[in-house]
């Protein structure tokens, strides 16, 4: 999903170069939910990883 993540910042920044704004923008809110629940998933696996068994 990473992969995911970098393409949709290259596409914004692409559009925003020709001067699409709406696909500019569409992308990167794309990008912003994206890098959102990935932070979200850092944190749970970051809380998991520490529990001692």
């Amino acid at each position: 999903m990473l992969r995911w993540t970098v393409t949709f910042i290259i596409l914004a920044i692409i559009a925003a170069i020709f001067g699409f704004g709406g696909i500019a923008a569409g992308a990167a809110g794309i990008a912003k939910v994206l890098f959102f629940i990935f932070l979200v998933l850092l944190v749970i696996s970051l809380l998991t990883g520490r529990k001692k068994v």
